[in-house]
């Protein structure tokens, strides 16, 4: 890809930090019926078992935030998994300001237990869906989860939101189950979903032109 499309992309991914929590918490107060308040959150990055991602807006017009969180430079030495989750995602660039205050659109997490990852959620801020960003926590989902080794990952869906099962339809998830009252606010079923194994030849040429469909659609 050009340098001059890579410089168009209007988002980022990377790791998430204990600084995010209280962006976090807002986007799921914006967003969810219950949410968990930051303590939570700092608690699961502490965690072996879980790896938390965060969608960044590094457009020049992006709100910003109030209280410094996490400030990012091109130059900024990185040790530890954001070394490596920069390698993973391909999508991954640095903000275009050195000192750009990081506003936060989304969040994605999964739980890894041996060879299965277990999708635990996707959520995007309401005013920042329809843009692609949601898809793009999923394809990083999905690297982050053959880094860890997996070979399935799987998910739980609202019955009702017909909009994610297609997005998971499209990245290879399948229907294999269904938990009843699954979520507490409402007692709305929820779909159980699983990729085939993500190893497979199969899987990683369809996922890679998944990549690639995606990336055009951004820089067109």
């Amino acid at each position: 890809m050009s340098a001059e499309g890579k410089e168009n992309l209007r988002y980022y991914v990377r790791l998430m930090c204990k600084e995010d929590a209280a962006q976090v918490t807002e986007i799921d107060r914006d967003t969810l019926s219950t949410q968990w308040p930051p303590p939570n959150y700092k608690r699961e990055l502490q965690s072996s078992l879980s790896r938390y991602i965060v969608a960044i807006d590094d457009t020049p017009t992006s709100p910003g935030i109030a209280e410094p969180q996490t400030i990012i430079s091109p130059h900024t030495k990185y040790g530890g998994a954001t070394a490596r989750i920069r390698q993973w995602f391909s999508w991954y660039h640095a903000p275009s300001s050195p000192l750009k205050k990081e506003f936060i659109v989304g969040l994605a997490g999964l739980w890894i237990m041996a060879d299965e990852a277990h999708v635990i959620t996707i959520v995007v801020r309401k005013k920042c869906r329809g843009q692609g960003v949601g898809e793009l926590l999923l394809i990083a989902l999905n690297e982050l989860a053959a880094k860890q080794k997996a070979h399935i990952i799987t998910l739980e869906v609202r019955i009702s939101n017909t909009v994610a099962q297609n997005l998971y339809t499209k990245y290879g998830f399948t229907r294999v189950g269904l938990r009843h009252g699954y979520y507490t606010d409402n007692q709305e079923d929820a779909l159980l979903m699983s990729t085939q194994d993500i190893t497979s030849i199969v899987f990683q040429k369809h996922f890679a032109q998944l990549k690639r469909d995606y990336h055009q659609s951004l820089i067109k």
